[in-house]
């Protein structure tokens, strides 16, 4: 028809025609494409060692809980986000009870197996949204996410009778294990050191009262 464009379809390497390619760029072409396709690959085999070597860094080296720098890390996150969203946010600071007198009645392994057990109660017991770390020797900590004061105490309350009423079963010897917890919400505009510093207060207040409580009783 006149007046009409007819368009081909053109076969191209790397938007070159290859009408246009003499055999020795074409050959040319075809070796970069391939080095191009096998910097691709190196280059996501290397994403995922850096991402293995990342999260080997932040894990705590006993249990399998975000170590203390990493979870500092991520409550500093949290609490810029629950700021800038106007989203409650806390965290449970958890000290493990008479954690000394474990490791001289039944040994290091058995004071290591009480911190593994802990360690993975706590995650097993928290949302995905939550995140749980490892502090000190026999301190751990949970962000937890969307909760309030309240709600985190509640929680930290769940957790200390979970932990009590399930003893660790070690060598066919039962071995008793308490934490206690502390719970606060983030302020606006406190830094992550300051939060655990009062959650950790939290945990001594409370425990102080239970103590006060027991020996009244």
């Amino acid at each position: 028809m006149t007046g009409t464009r007819q368009i081909a379809d053109t076969a191209s390497i790397m938007g070159v025609p290859e009408a246009e390619l003499t055999p020795k760029v074409r050959d040319a072409l075809m070796t970069l494409m391939s080095e191009v396709d096998a910097l691709r690959r190196e280059l996501t085999t290397m994403k995922g060692r850096l991402e293995a070597v990342q999260q080997e860094a932040d894990t705590d080296s006993l249990v399998p809980v975000l170590n203390r720098r990493a979870f500092v890390r991520e409550m500093s996150r949290m609490i810029s986000f629950s700021e800038r969203y106007k989203t409650p946010a806390s965290v449970v600071f958890i000290d493990l009870n008479n954690f000394k007198q474990v490791n001289d009645t039944y040994g290091h392994a058995a004071g290591d197996a009480v911190l593994e057990y802990v360690a993975s109660t706590l995650v097993e017991h928290v949302r995905e949204s939550d995140i749980v770390g490892r502090i000190g020797g026999d301190e751990f900590a949970v962000i937890l996410a969307q909760a309030n004061e309240e709600d985190a105490r509640e929680k930290a309350e769940r957790l200390m009778h979970l932990i009590a009423d399930t003893p660790l079963e070690i060598m066919d010897k039962k071995i008793p294990v308490s934490v206690s917890p502390g719970a606060v919400a983030f302020e606006p505009g406190e830094d992550a050191a300051t939060a655990l510093a009062r959650a950790d207060e939290a945990m001594y207040q409370a425990k102080r009262r239970r103590k006060d409580s027991e020996g009244s009783s």
